[in-house]
């Protein structure tokens, strides 16, 4: 798997579950989805963009790897 078909993989799935995430808030709020949404949902979506974003910095580094080694 290449580094860009991971990072489409990975955005959307993100995407996915944002999507998810705000249907399942429409109809569940109270003090547990509240807890999950802060202790679980925000982190793993803070973590998933700052991977996304640390995965676009690599992905140049890469392919000159790639170039120069060839």
């Amino acid at each position: 798997m290449s580094l860009e078909h991971g990072w489409t993989e990975l955005s959307a799935a993100l995407k996915d579950l944002k999507k998810a995430w705000a249907e399942i808030q429409e109809g569940w709020d109270d003090p547990v989805s509240r807890d999950f949404g802060e202790r679980t949902w925000t982190p793993l979506e803070t973590e998933t963009v700052a991977a996304l974003r640390a995965m676009d910095r690599l992905s140049p580094i890469l392919q000159r790897a790639r170039r120069e080694c060839s």
